[in-house]
């Protein structure tokens, strides 16, 4: 049997917290995807091989598939284009490395090497810092507060302008833009006809905005009354198209579901500055250049 000698790279870098990293492109080696390092929270072990289903035995140590479905789940990145099968068989690998580098590790004492000791104080601090901050992020970000900068930001700004709604099909030149047209005026179905000849897969735009638009598409759909298509092929710069008007109307405010991861991410800068500001508030600080004297702004605090 071959033995797997080759690690990832993502396996090499982790750290002295024991958690394993891996990036979704070691579960995805045909996909390009977000490189982002992912850390997967650790499941704790069962207390009996009884109560899971066992993926390994390293050197006597059980690595559970419950531990590595949880790896599975706690990286939505992943779950939602990897299935767990094809992640299993990868991440199997990863669980046992890092198990045999853990067990290398103790068996060599690296606990009591300084440079271990300083990686475990660094550690300990980071995790401290990101529990305390995000605990106070949570505090601030509440649905009482997205909801009123839903209503105060959006709501009560929101201006609303007109939407149409569109189907188009897109071709390379006007001969065949003018034959769609043809097939059209004998009845023929939009929707068949984009299958058949649209070049743009996109055959149903939804909803938009003029602005979202180029100008001549813009110009040609508005003269358009809803169920009506294009009687002239519409040239951009994109090709020729052929238009149908489906729908206009005011737009009006998306509800507050549709926009609360957008709010929570504004909210959570504010809340991690407004943090900041409290922390310098209620401390003291003193900052100093290389010559240890007061920076020109510290030393204008301290009159």
């Amino acid at each position: 049997m071959q033995k797997k000698y080759v690690m990832t790279g993502a396996l090499i870098a982790a750290v002295a917290l024991g958690g394993i990293f891996y990036t979704a492109a070691d579960f995805m080696p045909e996909k390009k995807v977000n490189m982002k390092v992912l850390t997967p929270a650790r499941a704790k072990a069962p207390s009996s091989e009884k109560e899971a289903s066992i993926a390994a035995r390293v050197n006597g140590e059980v690595i559970t598939i419950d531990e590595i479905r949880q790896g599975y789940m706690d990286n939505p990145q992943i779950a939602a284009q990897v299935p767990f099968d094809d992640f299993y068989e990868k991440a199997l690998d990863v669980f046992v490395n890092g198990k045999l580098l853990y067990q290398a590790a103790q068996k060599a004492k690296v606990e009591s090497l300084p440079a271990y000791k300083e990686e475990l104080k660094t550690a300990k601090e980071d995790i401290a810092r990101k529990v305390y901050l995000e605990s106070r992020v949570d505090e601030i970000v509440t649905p009482e507060a997205v909801e009123k900068f839903y209503q105060d930001e959006y709501v009560a700004k929101f201006v609303s302008q007109k939407e149409m709604k569109a189907k188009h099909i897109l071709v390379k030149d006007e001969k065949t833009a003018k034959e769609v047209i043809a097939k059209l005026s004998k009845n023929g179905d939009f929707d068949k006809l984009a299958e058949e000849y649209t070049k743009d897969k996109t055959v149903d735009l939804g909803y938009f905005t003029e602005d979202l638009m180029v100008p001549e598409f813009v110009k040609a759909a508005k003269a358009l009354k809803p169920g009506e298509y294009t009687k002239t092929p519409v040239k951009t710069q994109f090709g020729y198209h052929v238009i149908l008007l489906e729908d206009v109307r005011d737009s009006a405010p998306l509800p507050v579901e549709d926009l609360a991861p957008q709010i929570k991410n504004i909210l959570g800068q504010q809340a991690v500055e407004q943090v900041f500001e409290n922390l310098y508030e209620n401390g003291k600080v003193e900052k100093f250049d290389l010559n240890g004297n007061l920076l020109p702004k510290e030393v204008e605090k301290a009159k």
